[in-house]
């Protein structure tokens, strides 16, 4: 049967694909890349040989329902990004939003996504934690950011190395110094890296090394008694 298929992809290590995800990109009649070059690479280091299209997130509002449409008429499609799971802080959303709108099937196979070791990494509750991806890089960021001191989950950024230290010092603004975080870097690649601390531990760290890297920061959720009567929101 006909259908989208949403094949995450290792975000460092390429041992971290799955047989099932290598069998999907051998037997789809498209792959839908992020960067076809990126996957390009992944494909030859599997010995894969198929159809690539380029969808990314200045294309991919353009070409949704012609793709839909090739579903519908009995093509099976790939969807990747250039690392992690599609549709994570990467393209993918329309696509799946406009195939379950048009009653096709949509299967997102289970694998990497660099949030979750993350998060596991951090040492920080995750009973319960809500994701915020990357904050607004200008308009809006702040105002996010107050918006979430009373947040009470751990809650999980993704963020720029060139912009680490400005969030962290935001952070230090409006969360307290206090506040316990972790950053983890470069997941499951050669100089992977993870930083715990508080807020200030952790600023004057990457204040003193300037961060390298893909970036996952997590942070403690509100709730302490200390917190509480030194917050205002």
């Amino acid at each position: 049967m006909a259908k989208l298929i949403v094949v995450p992809t290792p975000v460092g290590n390429l041992e971290d694909i799955t047989f099932r995800a290598i069998r999907i990109l051998k037997e789809a009649d498209l792959i839908l890349a992020e960067d076809t070059r990126t996957t390009g690479f992944l494909l030859k280091h599997f010995g894969i040989q198929n159809k690539m299209q380029s969808h990314h997130k200045f294309n991919e509002h353009k070409t949704v329902e012609q793709l839909a449409h090739r579903i519908h008429s009995g093509e099976t499609i790939a969807l990747v990004s250039d690392a992690g799971t599609p549709g994570i802080s990467d393209p993918g959303f329309m696509l799946v939003r406009e195939c379950t709108r048009q009653g096709i099937e949509v299967e997102c196979l289970p694998g990497a996504t660099a949030f979750v070791p993350a998060l596991v990494n951090s040492g920080l509750p995750m009973d319960k934690f809500c994701f915020e991806g990357f904050l607004p890089q200008k308009k809006g960021r702040q105002t996010r950011l107050k918006e979430l001191v009373a947040e009470t989950r751990t809650i999980i950024f993704y963020e720029s190395p060139f912009r680490l230290v400005k969030t962290l010092t935001q952070m230090a603004e409006y969360f307290g110094e206090s506040r316990l975080v972790s950053v983890s870097r470069e997941i499951s690649k050669l100089h992977e890296e993870t930083i715990r601390g508080t807020i200030k531990e952790v600023l004057t760290h990457f204040s003193q090394r300037e961060p390298k890297g893909e970036i996952v920061l997590v942070t403690e959720g509100y709730g302490t008694k200390k917190e509480k009567s030194q917050i205002t929101i």
